[in-house]
């Protein structure tokens, strides 16, 4: 496994490479690599060491430190059967993407941890040996507390049967010894984590819990061994104190509950990440010498050729190299219409096979495949924060002691100005105080919306980067959009090679062309070359090749100079061209033709004209853009004839052609300069520095050329719907957050200051602890619960 942590401290090279040293003579560690100037080590090894062990052999002999990690690529071991991926983290995101290789509770807000899903067979693992342990613990804790309660409320029976078997004292010590597997076993968990978060001063909901369940069992005790110390106020008429075990043990018993739904909410809110995990199967069908057999999907290498049958599902990313087929993509893309497969095209693990049989040759196995890149970037974006989420860490920050001072004041209060037994309802309510509040509700109200929405997006097709993007992209204000696989298919066909030089026929213009484009991998480039096969034209020797970005690209065929490219490119070479030829060009690019022009020696010998259709799914995208208010700019480095019949037809008035990528790059920094935020859809690859420049990039992706580096959010189709998607599922997102956050924030608003006895004086109520503890228990489950109604929006 490989972690890359961020590292400060270093002002040489000289400290770079004691710091790499240091950090691989640690044992366990096969390799560390450290990058200065990206302030990063990057360390693989056997098995996960803490970082507090790199932290103390550098800050014990360099003073530089290992900040947690940055992120994280983790190579995992085949993991068996239910024991998941072994990389744990906090619900709540309290130290960003801190991760754990055992589980626990989190050191800030005591929550369990979560488990990290993984591409494994296991998709349940530690959610489920969780939520299985708390639902033992919580049966047990019922079988105990209900004896107590029935024995408390049994004072309200007029001539209580109880007393008529034992006096009240002897029923308190039944009570007693009843509690003490609650509070010792069942529910103990909550006093250590109150525990720790005093000792780290994090305080956090268990801090409340174990102050005031706490205070209620040790009172009760107390005034069980000790009864005449204690005022008369808490006595029973024959002289005994009043106890609350049954309030102690509901109340412990109550917050187990609500862990308990919690951890079975929580759960279904991985359910996207859990069907993405399900589409990959176990087992395929290798083909070698002609034998097929059945093999471990584990077991599969790159080149490998496999069968795949009618109805199954496609195990590895790879290519048809034998028979066609449809093949459904809604699981990855979000489209339900299957999507029709021939030879050399991309097919993607986890989509399911039609109804015919094919080979296919297999190029992305293991982590590399779509699907497991899916996958982690759910997981990576489902662990960051959200810019939202500082405002409740503010407020959690102080939530605590506040609390605990407004339940002291609340205690001194009733027993200098309430009502006998003035000691009993001051007691009673600073409890309440206590166990009502629910800063875990407030810490849940963003990270939950996050992954659930993360989710709901993967699997319409939308991939999210970090929650950042996710909270930003319904504020966009203009949206830069390529042309080229863009807004057009991208899948570009050759109509026609002309030749307009007597020395040069058709078929030898096009063995020019395909001899200098065999070296691209532009989409152009392999359109001219399928079609130079389909013709059967012959390459020939190429040398000095030479590709100039928004250009064309240059080399020497049979040691002649030739450039095949835009009219620019031409003009760059001071290469003329007549103005015949240039109207027979300018004809065919006012229809959105692609016209790259060949010339050989400094002369114009013949062009090839492109077609790429423009997708069915542009011109609608683009008006439900325009009518959210956001300017829609095309940029492209095609002729403006081109650019000009493209713009019109899909509704397009705002347009640039013969744009380079620094060109792209001027006009986001231009239109950020104007005060707009700007977004920036293109391949990933040529349009990486504008991608990177915008506020938010978005890389059209196909297949397996997902470009998730630059881009903070990936279109899995290519298709600008998805850009309609993202805006409708950031929306409707931050919408759920604002939900939870109000939610939170008015549950604690009322709850504190009810508890605390606000409605006596006027109406004659108070609030049970127990009551308190139910209301507490449940807030967290509203919270959650209203985040999953985010899988059944509609985003298109």
């Amino acid at each position: 496994m490989k972690h890359t942590y961020k590292i400060t401290g270093m002002t040489c090279n000289g400290c770079r490479s004691h710091v790499e040293n240091a950090l691989n003579e640690v044992d366990g560690v096969v390799n560390a690599h450290v990058d200065l100037e990206k302030a990063e080590a990057s360390i693989e090894m056997d098995k996960h060491i803490a970082i507090e062990t790199f932290q103390n052999v550098l800050g014990n002999h360099y003073g530089i430190h290992l900040h947690g990690e940055a992120y994280r690529h983790v190579e995992h071991k085949k993991e068996k059967q239910g024991e998941g991926t072994g990389v744990f983290y906090c619900p709540m995101r309290c130290e960003g993407n801190k991760i754990y290789d055992k589980p626990g509770d989190c050191p800030v807000c005591g929550m369990d941890l979560v488990e990290e899903m993984s591409t494994s067979d296991s998709v349940d693992s530690a959610h489920s040996k969780t939520y299985k342990k708390l639902l033992k613990k919580f049966w047990i804790s019922v079988a105990f507390t209900l004896p107590i309660f029935l024995i408390a409320m049994s004072e309200m029976i007029p001539k209580n049967p109880f007393y008529g078997i034992l006096d009240l004292k002897y029923w308190n010590y039944i009570q007693f010894g009843l509690s003490l597997p609650v509070v010792f076993y069942t529910t103990w968990m909550f006093f250590e984590r109150a525990y720790k978060s005093i000792k780290t001063l994090r305080l956090n909901m268990f801090t409340l819990i174990g102050m005031g369940a706490g205070v209620a069992w040790l009172f009760s005790v107390f005034g069980m061994l000790f009864p005449d110390i204690l005022p008369n106020q808490f006595k029973s008429e024959t002289g005994t104190v009043h106890v609350y075990f049954e309030a102690a043990t509901v109340i412990l018993t109550l917050v187990l509950l609500g862990q308990l739904l919690e951890a079975k909410a929580h759960s279904k809110t991985n359910s996207a990440v859990k069907e993405l995990l399900k589409l990959a199967p176990n087992k395929a069908i290798i083909v070698v010498d002609g034998e097929e057999q059945e093999i471990s999907i584990d077991d599969i290498k790159m080149g490998d050729i496999l069968r795949v049958k009618p109805g199954d599902k496609i195990p590895v990313d790879g290519v048809i190299s034998e028979g066609n087929s449809s093949i459904d993509e809604s699981m990855i893309t979000g489209e339900p219409i299957p999507v029709s497969k021939r030879i050399e095209d991309k097919v993607s693990a986890g989509t399911v096979n039609g109804k015919q049989s094919f080979l296919m040759k297999a190029e992305n196995v293991g982590e590399d495949t779509l699907l497991s890149q899916i996958v982690k970037m759910v997981n990576d974006a489902s662990k960051s924060k959200a810019p939202i989420q500082k405002l409740a860490d503010r407020i959690s920050g102080y939530f605590v002691p506040i609390v605990v001072l407004i339940s002291v004041i609340t205690f001194v209060i009733w027993k200098f100005f309430g009502p006998e037994p003035s000691y009993v309802y001051a007691l009673v309510n600073a409890i309440a105080v206590l166990i009502i509040a629910c800063p875990c509700a407030l810490g849940l109200a963003t990270p939950m919306s996050v992954m659930v929405g993360v989710g709901k997006g993967a699997k319409s097709g939308v991939l999210i980067k970090n929650a950042e993007a996710l909270e930003n992209f319904n504020k966009i204000d203009a949206l830069i959009i390529d042309k080229t696989g863009t807004i057009t298919e991208g899948k570009p066909s050759v109509e026609a090679v002309k030749s307009v030089h007597k020395d040069f026929d058709e078929n030898k213009v096009l063995q020019y062309i395909v001899s200098l484009n065999k070296l691209s991998e532009h989409p152009i480039a392999d359109a001219t070359v399928k079609y130079g096969k389909e013709n059967g034209a012959k390459t020939l020797e190429t040398k000095e090749f030479s590709s100039i970005t928004g250009k064309g690209v240059s080399g020497k065929v049979e040691d002649k100079d030739v450039l095949l490219g835009n009219e620019k490119l031409l003009v760059d070479s001071n290469i003329s061209i007549s103005q015949n030829i240039k109207d027979e060009i300018y004809k065919q690019q006012k229809t959105g033709k692609t016209v790259p022009i060949l010339a050989i020696n400094n002369e114009v010998v013949g062009y090839v004209v492109i077609a790429d259709k423009i997708k069915e799914s542009s011109k609608k995208a683009i008006s439900k853009l325009q009518e959210k208010g956001i300017e829609v700019v095309m940029l492209t480095g095609d002729n403006s004839d081109t650019a000009k019949a493209v713009a019109e037809e899909i509704g397009l008035s705002n347009f640039k052609a013969e744009i380079l990528p620094e060109g792209k790059l001027e006009e986001v920094e231009k239109l950020q300069n104007e005060g707009k935020m700007v977004a920036m859809a293109g391949d990933g690859i040529n349009d990486a520095p504008a991608l990177a420049k915008s506020d938010i990039g978005i890389a059209m992706g196909t297949g397996t050329d997902v470009a998730i580096e630059s881009a903070q959010i990936t279109l899995v189709k290519g298709d600008l719907h998805g850009i309609v998607k993202a805006y409708n599922l950031s929306e409707k997102v931050m919408k759920n957050i604002k939900q939870n956050l109000f939610f939170a924030l008015f549950y604690n608003s009322i709850g504190v200051p009810v508890a605390a006895g606000i409605l006596f004086p006027f109406f004659g109520i108070l609030l049970s602890p127990m009551i308190a503890a139910a209301a507490m228990s449940f807030s967290s489950v509203s919270v959650i619960a209203n985040a999953l109604r985010l899988k059944n929006i509609n985003i298109d």
